[in-house]
């Protein structure tokens, strides 16, 4: 797990050590991705620099460093991530014709397997989460390549006759060419989402490398790039696993999910560093640690944090999931007041605006866990991947009730029902509980949830409509300044619907959240303190599996994971594993109104935000009032503003001189 940053210029004036320079201090703005070592390799006379830091995770000695050239010549390498199949590969190139490998890393033999088999059979081939720039000197052309989930970052964009490429935002903008002008439009899909969605980034001009696809540069081209290429496609997979589904029986899919697993984490554990995992008790990671101690001859180290708010809890089941498994387990209690001091460092850490707020507890748990191990295994993509996340249970029953009312009344309805306050709906929720058909739309009913059908009942004509609307925060009216229509893959249906809707859904969710929420709150955070974190559950062919399943092997009797818990249960008794699912969040609601309301006064100051032009100011402030007096339900929506006024002010800070401030 490392830091890549490179510039491909088109400039005939700049030397060896201008180009050096410029890719080194890109470079050292991701000194946490990588403290061990520093590398940087140019070629004036094709314009190419490549710049690395290096996490030392295999092979640690100097026959690891990058940048790296493949033992033929044709090929330099700047790679974050781990092709965890690579001892496979290695063992069948050394069977033909290659050259003797100098080291045992999987850098190595990524170059091998290119040089042999070319760049889109070789990643094929590759099992992994990776982020590669490869500069190929015979054609004189550019490869990005990204892994098929999305686990690794990637951007890039041109600057006039400049293309810059980098593991984080902040390598880029430290070049002199890089303009650094806001995308309305991307600021408009984050307000929607709190994350900005693939293919943007939140400046023009930048783009994020789609997840499966191989971009190729060529200089003489300034201004253009081919593709991205898809290599590997989620909604081509979707549709085969429909097409053909899983036969088996109930307990040949748990045996094939068993086996399956065991053997990516087999290959996840391989490590010349220590290794540990996190473990929240729930039902993925405890999966994933079970299996990983059911292959250790060692204890396990596992990793949770604790809330003394019962509501936000999940580390007492944590400690007995450990307990029962056998891990040498650690928990840390955090007060509210240790989980805001995090909330400074996020702008800086996460790079770009971003407002998943279980960013703070996934920071917490990731320094605790950093001071133990170098390396992390996650239970990220259970949901996505069988059917874990409420809203897709529930997306049939509300439907079903929202299209009962004929559509001219539907707003007339909603409108009602939005000008009771949130907090008069909390005092009569009890009464309403039992009105509410199906077990699943009935739990934890209150007044942000009846707002949140009020608005479904509103603004949507189809089931798509209700998911969409479900996994926007920002509501009515238009936030940001100067901002077009929405071009989000929300919008382009044909990108992500299947014949089954369900499956539509989760495969959007594959698409989007998963690698621009989830896997953007975990790489930041993990590597913020120089920390790599693995997710066995988003190896490719445990990805292709679980595509092929059916749905009656996800959802049984009303339970989500059905398959997944059939394999659990071979380790940990149903009794530590069966409760209702809490989720890695904090309370932010209730710190915004006390603890952090100066600090959100600040940022959400009238004048400031007229000033700044970038949001509508009367908007949001009548929107932070009804949060305060709680007459309406805006949590997610103003803490994505608030992340966005402290990324700004981020901005601002000396870049390089913060980075290195460890």
């Amino acid at each position: 797990m490392c830091g890549l940053a490179g510039i491909l210029s088109t400039s005939s004036s700049l030397d060896a050590e201008t180009l050096g320079s410029h890719v080194t201090r890109m470079a050292d703005t991701l000194y946490l991705r990588g403290p061990d070592d520093r590398g940087v390799w140019t070629d004036a006379e094709a314009g190419i620099a490549l710049g690395f830091r290096r996490l030392a995770i295999l092979d640690l000695t100097p026959e690891g460093h990058q940048p790296m050239a493949s033992a033929c010549g044709r090929y330099v390498v700047a790679f974050n991530g781990e092709i965890y199949n690579f001892l496979t590969l290695r063992k069948e190139l050394e069977g033909g014709s290659a050259p003797p490998f100098r080291g045992h890393s999987d850098t190595e033999v990524l170059l091998a397997a290119i040089s042999r088999w070319g760049v889109r059979a070789a990643v094929e081939r590759f099992v992994g989460m990776f982020a590669i720039a490869l500069w190929d000197r015979v054609d004189r052309v550019l490869y990005l390549v990204r892994d098929r989930i999305g686990e690794k970052p990637l951007y890039y964009g041109w600057m006039g006759g400049t293309f810059l490429f980098g593991s984080e935002l902040k390598a880029l903008r430290v070049h002199p060419d890089f303009t650094g002008e806001v995308d309305r439009e991307a600021l408009a899909a984050y307000a929607q989402h709190n994350y900005v969605p693939g293919p943007r980034s939140i400046y023009k001009g930048i783009s994020k490398l789609d997840p499966g696809t191989i971009l190729t540069i060529n200089p003489a081209r300034p201004g253009q790039v081919l593709g991205p290429v898809p290599y590997w496609e989620a909604r081509q997979m979707a549709e085969a696993g429909l097409a053909n589904p899983f036969q088996g029986t109930d307990t040949e899919a748990i045996d094939r999910l068993d086996a399956l697993l065991r053997e990516t984490i087999a290959q996840q554990m391989i490590a010349d560093v220590p290794l540990g995992a996190f473990l929240s008790g729930g039902i993925d990671s405890s999966t994933i640690v079970a299996l990983m101690q059911a292959q250790s001859s060692r204890p396990i180290e596992t990793f949770t944090i604790g809330f003394h708010d019962e509501g936000y809890n999940e580390a007492n089941h944590a400690e007995a999931v450990a307990k029962h498994i056998g891990t040498r387990h650690t928990a840390l209690y955090v007060t509210p007041a240790e989980a805001m001091d995090v909330i400074p460092s996020l702008p800086s850490s996460y790079d770009e605006p971003f407002a998943d707020s279980s960013q703070v507890p996934t920071s917490l748990v990731s320094r605790l866990a950093r001071q133990s191990v170098t390396v992390s295994l996650s239970g990220d993509g259970g949901d996505e991947l069988f059917c874990g996340y409420a809203r897709y249970l529930q997306l049939p029953g509300l439907w079903n009730m929202i299209r009962k009312f004929p559509r001219p009344t539907r707003k007339l309805l909603a409108g009602a029902i939005s000008a009771v306050p949130v907090k008069a709906w909390d005092s009569t929720s009890r009464l309403l509980r039992p009105l509410v058909a199906g077990r699943n739309l009935g739990q934890h009913l209150n007044g942000r949830r009846v707002h949140l059908f009020a608005d479904l009942l509103g603004r949507c004509n189809s089931p798509y409509d209700i998911y969409i609307q479900m996994l926007r925060s920002a509501g009515p009216g238009s936030p940001v300044l100067g901002a077009g229509p929405l071009s989000t893959r929300f919008e382009n249906g044909s990108s992500w619907q299947v014949s089954d809707t369900i499956q539509s859904v989760m495969l959007l969710d594959m698409l989007m959240y998963l690698p621009d929420d989830i896997m953007v709150k975990v790489d930041r955070a993990s590597m913020g303190v120089s920390l790599e974190s693995r997710a066995p559950l988003l190896d490719h062919r445990v990805v292709e599996f679980a595509l092929s399943l059916p749905r009656s092997l996800k959802v049984r009797d009303g339970q989500s994971k059905w398959l997944l818990r059939q394999v659990l249960y071979r380790y940990v008794p149903k009794e530590l594993i069966d409760r209702p699912k809490m989720g890695f969040g904090i309370p932010i609601a209730a710190w915004l109104r006390g603890p952090l309301r100066d600090w959100a006064e600040a940022l959400l100051d009238e004048g400031r935000l007229r000033s700044e032009g970038y949001w509508n100011a009367k908007l949001i402030r009548s929107r932070w009032s009804d949060h305060l007096t709680k007459q309406r339900e805006w949590t997610t929506f103003i803490w994505s503003v608030l992340m966005f006024q402290a990324w700004l002010d981020a901005q601002r800070a000396p870049l390089v001189a913060q980075e290195l401030a460890v």
